[in-house]
């Protein structure tokens, strides 16, 4: 993948989990698979809302939607680990940059008298 392309998913990532409802249907979805109905009663908001944050959050990558066999109807949730595993690794490279400055400061601090 391109760094390019890893970038916009990150973004993608990143604007979807702005909105406190999603992030807890990313958060309920991480314990496993859940039904849009399911979400949308944990998360405490309509199923049309709910409806429009999978929605979001499946256009940007974060989750699939699979219909089980029996019933097309029902629509089934699972979360997708790869923007995940992107936001990870940004994350780290983040905190190491920040670790690097502060251990500098500090080291800076310590030979002021």
């Amino acid at each position: 993948m391109s760094a390019r392309a890893r970038d916009k998913r990150i973004d993608d990532a990143f604007a979807a989990l702005a909105d406190p409802a999603r992030r807890r249907a990313v958060e309920l979805l991480a314990s496993r698979p859940c039904r849009a109905g399911e979400l949308a009663r944990a998360v405490r908001v309509s199923p049309s809302a709910m409806s429009k944050h999978l929605r979001i959050l499946r256009e940007r990558g974060l989750v699939t939607e699979a219909h089980p066999p029996h019933d097309t109807r029902v629509r089934i949730y699972s979360l997708r680990s790869a923007p995940m595993t992107d936001l990870r690794t940004w994350l780290e490279i983040a905190e190491r940059g920040w670790s690097e400055e502060l251990a500098a400061f500090a080291e800076h601090r310590e030979r002021k008298p």
